[in-house]
């Protein structure tokens, strides 16, 4: 029998220019929380990482597809290899890269922590579900449990003795959280019994620890109704003490995706024995702390995204080389012309330059963000200076997740016509990573949550300080280069998109106090995107304004000059291709398309 495979490929080179040479991680490093790390410790992780994962999660991605998970007699059963896995992690030390040092943890920066998710989520997105939920739920209980909460689950979250789930969705909510009927009565001793039902529950059953501690979402009899009345409670799997704590499987989805991540409907108290605790001893503060979990949850979202992309774009790549079909175009007319490898025609290249781009970018974006937090923990939050930084935290929370998810699906339509036919079949692993993403966009609030959360609440937030001052930024970006001998045309665009960016948040507001407040939704995901495209096209200009640089100081055959060409090429094709567009969506908003709400129920089909 064949050994499974594994196809999962990442550009280290890439990661190392972002942190090093773009974002210049190594100005915190030795420094505060991060005074044990260098540059030395850094480039080592990511390449033991990246051998861990090839090794032993790549070669599960395709067996677990296939296999996925079944429930046998109420219980969650992981594909061949997920329990090993899970113990070769907790083994060595990948999910505590960023855990603090008295947690138990390495005090590694969280930029690292994301690059070493983004190697795990693409090597195997359904495995790394199970320990990103778990330390997700752990970071919950870090932040607002009591002294007492933190000492009976978190040291077993962290190790991967306990798993961890969080628990919002309910069938007759779906997105509209506040409508969960979940209960929980108060009891004598100050727990609290909970009942009901939750659905679309990721890593909500397995087999992979002894015990999953859920967060759940629940009302108590006396709160008031909509989002302010919910509680968060601890509900373990089984209790401290040995015994099960009345939480069944009631089923687990059949999924067009992620076949190998349990999805599950779980039963809360149906015997009237399942017993939980308010976090941090504090009722009706649900949704505030389960937002903590929240906002990494997107953050985790975008990098699946990218994470899987960014393979299929290698692959892809890899593919395009090695395949021979076809003539050159400058032969066409000669039958007897030798096939050549499909990289030498000209709508493959578009493709392969348009998805390097793309991924490029979002991954820039999503270091960007998470340069932002480790320079909040490095400064503290109570530093002046670190309000800037978690500003604008907050405002691309919702870009990498919308945007990096939605990409993702595109950029893996692309690596399958890339491939052609064989692309579609499974014999290769685009068609399964196309599968897997398709499943971001949706997760953790839909995309259009996203948007309305941008434009919604973002752009006034803190009066309007945060995109005032990532404008400023890309302003001061554009000013300094606007001259550039090689890049002035595109940086010439990203200027013309961000004034165009500027205009339309404007367009919001008066919408918003001007009585058309229906417009909003219909033009928030159209916004999110312009505003995604701007940042993106000014990181990887940002890149290649550095890239050219160090490329003319490097010997004619030095190996680091083709990459720095990749990084020059991938911006300008992203702004004259992407960027571009960007006024011209801002000038569809103002046309103020009314469409989609005039058109009546019965006239969308006769059926």
């Amino acid at each position: 029998m064949s050994q499974p495979l594994n196809y999962y490929k990442a550009d280290l080179r890439d990661f190392k220019f972002l942190l090093f040479e773009q974002f210049k991680l190594q100005e915190l490093l030795g420094k505060g929380i991060y005074a044990n790390w260098g540059e030395d410790e850094v480039n080592a992780v990511l390449g033991e990482v990246y051998a861990w994962v090839t090794k032993e999660l790549g070669p599960l991605n395709g067996t677990g597809d296939k296999e996925g998970c079944r429930l046998e007699d109420g219980k969650v059963i992981t594909p061949a290899g997920f329990k090993e896995a899970w113990k070769a992690l907790y083994a060595a030390g990948w999910r505590s890269l960023a855990l603090e040092e008295h947690d138990g943890g390495q005090g590694g920066p969280f930029t690292l922590h994301s690059l070493a998710e983004e190697m795990m989520c693409g090597a195997c997105t359904s495995f790394n579900m199970y320990p990103a939920l778990t330390q997700g739920a752990a970071e919950v209980i870090q932040r607002f449990g009591t002294p007492e909460q933190k000492e009976r689950y978190l040291a077993k979250m962290y190790d991967g003795t306990f798993a961890g789930s969080m628990c919002l969705t309910e069938s007759q909510a779906g997105s509209d959280v506040g409508a969960a009927t979940t209960r929980a009565v108060r009891r004598p001793d100050g727990t609290y019994s909970i009942s009901g039902t939750k659905i679309f529950i990721s890593g909500g059953d397995q087999d992979l620890s002894p015990n999953i501690i859920h967060l759940v979402l629940a009302r108590t009899d006396d709160a008031p109704p909509g989002t302010k009345g919910l509680s968060l409670f601890i509900v373990p799997k089984v209790r401290l003490d040995g015994t099960p704590n009345d939480v069944a499987c009631g089923g687990i989805e059949h999924k067009m995706g992620i076949k190998a991540s349990a999805t599950a409907i779980l039963n809360f108290g149906e015997n009237g024995n399942c017993i939980g605790e308010v976090v941090g001893g504090v009722e009706q503060k649900g949704i505030s702390q389960m937002f903590l979990m929240m906002n990494f949850a997107r953050i985790g979202v975008g990098i699946q995204g990218l994470a899987v992309a960014s393979s299929a774009y290698l692959n892809a790549l890899s593919y395009a080389k090695d395949r021979k079909q076809g003539s050159s175009i400058k032969q066409w007319k000669d039958a007897s012309a030798p096939r050549v490898s499909i990289i030498e025609h000209a709508d493959v290249r578009r493709m392969l330059l348009d998805m390097k781009a793309r991924v490029e970018g979002i991954r820039a974006l999503s270091v960007k963000l998470t340069t932002h937090i480790d320079k909040v923990r490095v400064l503290g939050e109570d530093n002046p200076e670190a309000a800037y930084h978690q500003g604008q935290v907050d405002l691309l929370v919702p870009l990498i997740k919308a945007y990096g998810s939605d990409q993702a699906f595109q950029i893996c339509a692309t690596a399958i016509q890339t491939y052609g036919g064989a692309g579609y079949l499974k014999d290769w692993p685009v068609e399964q990573y196309c599968r897997d993403s398709k499943i971001f966009s949706i997760y953790e609030g839909t995309n259009h949550i996203q948007a309305m959360d941008l434009v919604g609440r973002k752009l006034g937030q803190k009066g309007g300080a945060n995109v005032q001052a990532f404008a400023k930024d890309v302003a001061t970006f554009v000013a300094a280069n606007k001259e550039h001998p090689v890049l002035k045309d595109q940086i010439a665009i990203l200027g013309q998109a961000m004034e165009a960016l500027t205009s339309t948040a404007m367009r919001f507001l008066q919408w918003s106090s001007g009585g058309k407040l229906e417009l909003v939704p219909l033009a928030a995901n159209r916004y999110l995107e312009m505003m995604s495209e701007t940042a993106i096209g000014w990181l990887l200009l940002d890149a290649a304004v550095i890239a050219i640089a160090a490329g003319e100081k490097l010997a004619a055959d030095h190996p680091d000059r083709a990459f720095y060409e990749g990084k020059r090429y991938a911006a300008q094709f992203y702004a004259q291709n992407v960027v571009a567009t960007v006024p011209m969506k801002a000038q569809q908003i103002g046309k103020e398309d009314r469409l989609p709400i005039q058109i009546s129920d019965a006239a969308f089909a006769t059926i």
